[in-house]
């Protein structure tokens, strides 16, 4: 067992967070009063933050008595201690470095104040905010992220549109020739490193094909290239997705690729093209609102709100509609579906506590949800639901998410292995050469 430590939080690990106590073990953990004042003005609201301060504020309310500023509260079965202590206690060289009074300065103060009081155990900061972890560092206060629910990229990716060489040729002939595929076992020591429905590319000497591991029929198919609701795959990877993302039997899905690789179109697309299966085809993002605004202080009702934000999504409806002719039956039936309600594009605030049962949902720019809203998210499957998730991990816009602790990636390293889940990686990006040729060099 290592030294114990004493961690003092700031308020953002807790609106990441809200069990985030659970994961200090012996260590003992420190608040200051400036937290739960900044935890109270975020207790009114629908947002997973929201959310988050309220579990976090009766969680104390629980455990509170006089102990809690004196002697701590015990967590984790005792092995640490929580402390709550007063706002005035700081020391000369953080008034002297920040004078300015404010939460995250109060902070600062208390953990250069238990440093100097507490000497026998390491105190450092913990907090998602990299100005205040730079600031600490500053003075010389040891600060570090949360990173509790962090996923390091390349264990994310490592599996994904793989490439297995040099194969026996005739395994490959056999893949073309038998209509539901071959066993996993005639891919010898192959199988121990496929999971379940990873789609990869078998090539030998003389031959290749595009293939997928099917966990509920235990084998290698050859995937087909298809098109779905006028939406062509125009690269190995969007064939892949196309795959996954028709077959009934997984009901779990996650696209992730840069900007024009085609993730929210492709699940569109096949979405369209499985309406007879689904009472419900739904799209939603979740709202990142301009310079701190909350949507209260955009004019208009709640649909007009809304509306700038999802336009996106209206885009790659209309790229869809293009495809067809104006008397065409196709494009009949995605204005039947609008207006009969069965093709919703909302916000994902307003999805939250509905049930959804025989939809096929996607949720657009996932990468901005933490585990905890995926969790919320993907709990809300019903009998018949589809769930597709599609994100750029290099266009994070939460403030207190990057590429490790946005919910996307910690939901595929959690699902990854599952029969009912599958990931696509796509890389390249289709939407025009200008696009594909600033997203490499710009």
């Amino acid at each position: 067992m290592g030294t114990k430590k004493n961690f003092v939080l700031d308020t953002n690990v807790i609106l990441h967070d809200a069990s985030c106590l659970e994961h200090f073990q012996e260590n003992n953990v420190y608040l200051s009063v400036a937290v739960l004042e900044e935890l109270d003005r975020f207790k009114k609201g629908s947002e997973q933050v929201n959310y988050n301060a309220r579990a976090f504020i009766r969680y104390l309310d629980e455990i509170t008595d006089d102990s809690l500023f004196t002697d701590g509260a015990p967590l984790c079965g005792g092995r640490g201690r929580l402390f709550i202590k007063p706002s005035t206690l700081t020391t000369r060289r953080v008034n002297e470095a920040f004078p300015e009074k404010k939460p995250d300065h109060i902070i600062l103060g208390l953990a250069d104040w238990l440093a100097q009081e507490c000497k026998e155990r390491p105190t450092i900061l913990v907090t998602k905010d990299m100005n205040l972890r730079m600031k600490a560092r500053s003075i010389h206060i040891p600060a570090e992220d949360y990173t509790t629910d962090k996923v390091p990229q390349e264990q994310v990716f490592e599996n994904t549109n793989r490439t297995f060489e040099p194969v026996d040729p005739e395994l490959i002939d056999r893949i073309y020739s038998a209509r539901e595929g071959v066993g996993i076992g005639e891919l010898g020591g192959l199988q121990e490193k496929i999971v379940p429905n990873e789609c990869f590319i078998l090539k030998s000497d003389r031959n290749s094909v595009l293939a997928r591991y099917n966990p509920f029929q235990k084998t290698v198919k050859r995937i087909l290239k298809s098109k779905r609701f006028g939406i062509e795959p125009r690269n190995t990877e969007q064939t892949f997705a196309l795959e996954v993302l028709t077959d009934p039997d997984i009901k779990l899905v996650s696209l992730t690729g840069k900007a024009g690789t085609g993730k929210t179109l492709l699940a569109l697309a096949a979405a369209l093209s499985q309406m007879s299966d689904y009472k419900q085809i739904l799209l939603a993002r979740p709202i990142i609102a301009l310079s701190n605004k909350d949507l209260g202080y955009l004019p208009g009702n709640a649909q007009e709100k809304v509306a700038p934000y999802m336009q996106p999504l209206f885009d790659n409806l209309n790229v869809i509609r293009h495809q067809f002719s104006a008397n065409s039956s196709e494009l009949k039936k995605i204005e039947d579906l609008q207006k009969s309600g069965q093709l919703v594009i909302e916000a994902l605030a307003f999805i939250r506590g509905r049930s959804l049962s025989e939809t096929y949902c996607i949720i657009d720019e996932a990468q901005n949800l933490t585990p905890h809203e995926i969790k919320t998210i993907v709990t809300r499957a019903g009998e018949g639901t589809k769930i597709v998730f599609t994100g750029d991990l290099q266009q994070i816009d939460q403030p207190y998410l990057d590429a490790e602790s946005s919910g996307l990636i910690y939901m595929i390293n959690r699902m990854r292995g599952q029969a009912l889940f599958a990931h696509i990686n796509l890389v390249r990006g289709e939407r025009s050469a200008l696009a594909e040729l600033a997203s490499n060099l710009l």
